[in-house]
């Protein structure tokens, strides 16, 4: 394994963890039975912040990030060689 290799490997499973936790922080924006449960518990205008928007953001840049390096890894490991 090369060096951009390992150097995409770790950033590749750093975006992952990353993504996964921007993904929980999202305020829940359902409209199924929970939602209509506890729409009177929460503020209907809580996710509509900046910071809401900024996670936004966030998710979806560590989200390009390991599709992007999903598909370096695709072109730059020879088959048969993960393992070995």
């Amino acid at each position: 394994m090369s060096v951009l290799n390992t150097i995409l490997l770790i950033l590749w499973f750093i975006s992952a963890i990353g993504t996964i936790l921007l993904v929980l922080m999202h305020s829940g924006k359902g409209t199924g039975i929970s939602d209509m449960i506890a729409s009177s518990v929460y503020n209907a205008q809580a996710g509509t912040g900046v910071l809401e928007k900024n996670l936004d953001r966030l998710t979806l840049i560590f989200s390009l990030v390991f599709v992007g390096i999903t598909v370096v890894f695709m072109i730059t490991y020879p088959l048969g060689t993960i393992g070995f």
